[in-house]
């Protein structure tokens, strides 16, 4: 780890920026999710939901997130990637290489304005490419998932113990999403005793946090967003678990807006999922 990051990380306070989502998540979305009527919600380009929420909590954290780095980072320069920017704009923080927050302000919005209760907050702090720092904030349960690069995965401020699985993928339980899977891949994944269970939250962050907290054995995703991951990607990195795309490359290898998901507990399940992805 270089001086500067390290740097950087030490005078960022993990607790002061769990507040500030804990903050959004009291102050925005629960209040909008239990009034529901009074919500505007629209279709995006590519057919998915944003609603009033997911506005509002992106403006309020990245002001926030703004003042804050003027006052306590004044000489360090932190770019700002959030889900509801223009991607135009998320492209040229991308592909500047700079260090830059990088925000979905409400993961599982489908969720949210379908009256579901699984829904969450995920920030990372990506320097050089790299998500170094990251929070996953669920307002429902109260639950505040963070990590530093090299310090291991926290729970509301408690050291969590690295992620275990269970011993064969045919008694493994995970997440995966069926929907951007190739039809060859979406087929094999549903050959019966393949794994016990899967399951599918409808929030990629809360799956990232579930699994680096041990409460299922792996991930397949097959078209997340960068800020889907980015935080994600780490905590299950500090819980232990092998985190790669489609083609068992990190992915974080080059600057993208999206990858292809396989992450597991172990490096044996892991190598058995990307055996079955990549087989012709």
């Amino acid at each position: 780890m270089s001086q500067t990051l390290t740097k950087l990380m030490a005078a960022i306070d993990v607790h002061h920026i769990a507040s500030l989502l804990h903050q959004a998540g009291q102050q925005i979305l629960l209040p909008m999710f239990a009034r529901q009527q009074d919500l505007w919600r629209q279709h995006k380009a590519d057919a998915s939901i944003v609603t009033e929420a997911d506005v509002r909590c992106q403006q309020q954290l990245q002001q926030q997130l703004a003042a804050w780095c003027d006052q306590r980072l004044p000489q360090q320069s932190i770019g700002f990637l959030g889900e509801e920017m223009e991607e135009t704009e998320q492209l040229a923080c991308l592909q500047s290489q700079g260090t830059y927050w990088c925000l979905d302000p409400l993961d599982g919005t489908g969720n949210f304005a379908g009256n579901i209760p699984l829904f969450s907050i995920s920030l990372a702090l990506v320097h050089q490419g790299k998500p170094c720092m990251a929070w996953v904030h669920d307002p429902i349960r109260r639950e505040t998932f963070s990590a530093t690069q090299g310090g291991g995965v926290c729970l509301n401020g408690r050291r969590l113990p690295l992620a275990t699985s269970s011993s064969t993928l045919a008694e493994a339980t995970g997440f995966v999403d069926f929907k951007r899977l190739s039809e060859t891949v979406r087929q094999r994944l549903v050959t019966p005793s393949l794994y016990r269970s899967q399951r599918n939250l409808g929030s990629c962050a809360l799956e990232w946090a579930w699994l680096a907290a041990g409460r299922g054995s792996f991930m397949i995703h097959g078209g997340q967003r960068l800020w889907d991951y980015a935080a994600g990607a780490l905590l299950c990195s500090e819980a232990g678990c092998m985190v790669n795309d489609f083609s068992g490359q990190s992915p974080f290898a080059s600057a993208q807006l999206s990858s292809s998901i396989v992450a597991a507990c172990d490096s044996s399940l892991q190598l058995r999922l990307l055996r079955e992805i990549q087989m012709r």
